[in-house]
């Protein structure tokens, strides 16, 4: 591991990338990403998640390096953790959001969006539950959660447990109405994500990198889903999970040897 030619970024997924299934980081990992920062270089981490649940994951996991930096819903958000402020925030406007959030209702589809403190949802059933297994981020549910939508909503999920069809079928509606103002991609085989166009985890990369003035070709990012894939080709080494689809898998450079319960990254952070 060296940082001859200037100052690396390592952006990681959490969930079936950094995190074992038990949502911890293993000791290896964690004694190669300290010895990774400690050579001047910088951590953040990359999720889908909304920011306090991202925030609440990454200082429980005890990834709290000097330096870092949290990318929150699938880029929208990017959070300077030592100066406690946001460098970079993009969401979708509040008519649109509502216009999508009426959409879905019409195919049958559960949706819920977030503010800066709550997660937004006009109905509570078993996709809320499902949901909130992981995220613990407070909760509003109400009639009508237009007034809760004080800022742009950096993201609107789109949870279907049952019938992967209905939610196909409301994907391509948005695609076919909104492409030019949003981007969807699946995270997981349940959950379609809408975020704004331009957004994604690929571009945070690119606009952190920038921030920062660390050159493309030290960037680095690991992934395991599809939300990924932006990021992944965006890096100048970019890292698939061995647990990953296959889709993800073409776009990146190198591959895991081994899942993210067994050190995949380890080997790989530690020979950059």
């Amino acid at each position: 591991m060296n940082s001859d030619n200037g100052r690396k970024i390592f952006l990681s997924d959490l969930d079936g990338s950094l995190l074992t299934k038990d949502k911890k980081v293993s000791p290896k990992t964690m004694d190669v990403l300290k010895r990774f920062v400690a050579e001047g270089n910088t951590f953040a981490i990359c999720t889908g998640r909304d920011i306090n649940s991202a925030l609440s994951v990454y200082e429980g996991l005890g990834v709290t390096f000097k330096g870092s930096y949290v990318v929150a819903y699938n880029g929208g958000q990017i959070y300077d953790v030592d100066n406690k402020c946001t460098v970079f925030r993009q969401g979708i406007e509040q008519g649109l959001a509502r216009e999508l959030l009426d959409m879905a209702k019409e195919y049958g589809i559960y949706v819920h969006t977030y503010n800066d403190h709550f997660i937004l949802s006009e109905v509570y059933n078993e996709c809320t539950e499902y949901y909130r297994r992981v995220i613990k981020t407070p909760l509003i549910i109400a009639d009508d959660i237009t007034p809760y939508m004080d800022v742009p909503p950096c993201k609107i999920i789109c949870i279907e447990l049952h019938d992967h069809e209905k939610q196909e079928r409301f994907r391509l509606a948005v695609l076919d109405k909104y492409s030019d103002k949003l981007d969807l991609m699946y995270s997981n085989d349940y959950y379609l994500e809408l975020i704004p166009k331009g957004s994604g985890k690929g571009n945070a990369l690119i606009r952190l990198s920038e921030y920062l003035n660390i050159s493309r070709e030290n960037t680095i990012a690991a992934g395991d889903g599809e939300n990924d894939i932006s990021m992944i080709e965006a890096a100048g080494l970019g890292i698939a999970m061995i647990n990953a689809p296959d889709v993800v898998k073409q776009a990146a450079d190198v591959v895991t040897k081994t899942d993210n319960d067994h050190d995949g990254l380890a080997d790989i952070l530690a020979s950059q």
